[in-house]
């Protein structure tokens, strides 16, 4: 999968002229966190909603509310704003992506196509379209980790009892196990009897528990 699946399109931006009270304003009327800063058709800068509130209760010690309403109406994004931007084209890989925010310990890439900013992509962007819907959260069902299940052979039987019981897969991934080490398999199962189905992988020499959604 693609950024360009993820990202945020119609991307609000603002000049890096913009007032700190303005840039609020923003945030709040599109009800968004993050604002790209654009000069010209050029990216610039970031700012953020955590940004803006650091730049403004740290004044509050020496400032009135209303002197510090006029300085926040006065002071620009340009002041305050993150200039060290971590970038992505639309046609890069959810799997770079991710590396390169995490290697840069940061929540949101700009995604930038012939210099023009065309969407921007946060963690929860690729939460909710992907890791959401590949861990079957807030799916129905049960979520069953089968320790040492040995690879194929033992894959093929797992599948075989679901079939008896007419389980439904709504997903399934490998996970390391946090003690041992061992890959775990995962399943999210729609089932009518999980206990007999649970019952019927132990009999058959399966270490299995249900996990919490």
């Amino acid at each position: 999968m693609l950024i360009r699946d993820v990202m945020t399109t119609n991307v609000v931006t603002i000049p890096s002229s913009t007032s700190l009270a303005d840039a609020r304003r923003i945030m709040d009327a599109h009800r968004i966190r993050r604002l790209p800063v654009v000069d010209k058709g050029k990216l610039v800068g970031m700012v953020s909603r955590d940004t803006l509130d650091k730049a403004g209760p740290s004044k509050l010690t020496t400032f009135s509310v209303h002197e510090l309403s006029y300085l926040l109406s006065k002071v620009t994004v340009k002041e305050v704003m993150k200039t060290d931007l971590v970038t992505v084209p639309p046609d890069a890989t959810v799997e770079e992506a991710v590396t390169l925010a995490q290697s840069h310990k940061v929540g949101a890439l700009v995604v930038l196509e012939s210099g023009r900013v065309v969407g921007i992509a946060t963690t929860n962007d690729i939460f909710y379209k992907i890791v959401n819907p590949m861990l079957g959260i807030d799916q129905p069902g049960i979520r069953l980790s089968i320790h040492k299940w040995e690879g194929i052979p033992n894959l093929q039987k797992i599948l075989g009892i679901f079939g008896r019981f007419d389980a439904q897969i709504v997903t399934f991934y490998l996970m390391t196990h946090p003690d041992t080490g061992d890959r775990d398999f995962i399943s999210h199962l729609k089932v009518s009897d999980p206990i007999g189905l649970m019952d019927e992988l132990k009999k058959n020499g399966f270490e299995v528990h249900e996990r919490a959604r």
